[in-house]
């Protein structure tokens, strides 16, 4: 049996998969309240990993990790030569372009101000919609830019709504639903594909014995 190194995102999601993990009888050794930044199983042939979440697709991506577990909202801002695997339940969240009341977000004529983390999706969006846009990268408090005329609007992440209500703005349109990931990188999912499937029936499936469904595993 190959050794598997998965690498998981710290924060919300890092607590998240530990509880999906820690559900099939995996990550027992894993202690999110450490500093430790690498949990070794010896017994399973596991190790996990600790990063940043924008951290999560590189370190799949050059073989450092095998698999991972990131948002889909990483995905699809950085983008990378890995495989997606299976959604997982948790991490639901959605995209949504918001702003000020009555805010027209569908100017054909003019060039549409959008303040957000997440450029490069943002770009998508508008694009596929016509509107000409300028796009302001923010690295946090994106719902201050309408609030000070920095931006027209914003496109985030929202969860409750309840930063943007009590700022005064509110959902102009829902854009799209995102949510927690796994992911492979593609050389470890040809070599260790038996171990790799073991992990996605076992969070798939939610059963509990590694390595009786690792020696199902064709």
């Amino acid at each position: 049996m190959n050794e598997l190194t998965i690498a998981l995102a710290k924060g919300r999601l890092a607590e998240d998969a530990y509880n999906v993990f820690k559900g099939v009888n995996l990550a027992n050794n894993v202690d999110l309240k450490s500093r430790k930044l690498i949990f070794e199983d010896k017994d399973q042939r596991l190790r996990f990993i600790i990063v940043k979440p924008s951290d999560v697709i590189t370190y799949v991506e050059q073989g450092v990790a095998d698999i991972g577990v990131v948002g889909k909202d990483t995905i699809l801002e950085q983008g990378g030569n890995i495989y997606e695997l299976l959604d997982l339940p948790f991490g639901e969240c959605r995209f949504a372009v918001a702003g000020y009341k009555g805010k027209k977000i569908n100017r054909k004529d003019e060039v549409l101000k959008v303040a957000t983390k997440y450029p490069k999706i943002t770009v998508d969006y508008f694009a596929e919609k016509g509107q000409r846009i300028q796009t302001i990268k923010l690295n946090g408090s994106v719902e201050l830019a309408p609030l000070v005329g920095l931006s027209d609007v914003i496109v985030d992440i929202v969860e409750t709504g309840n930063t943007l209500k009590a700022n005064g703005l509110e959902v102009l349109e829902e854009m799209f639903e995102v949510r927690a990931k796994l992911i492979a990188n593609r050389v470890s999912y040809r070599f260790k594909a038996k171990e790799i499937n073991a992990i996605q029936t076992l969070l798939r499936d939610g059963r509990e014995n590694f390595d009786t469904v690792y020696s199902q595993s064709k």
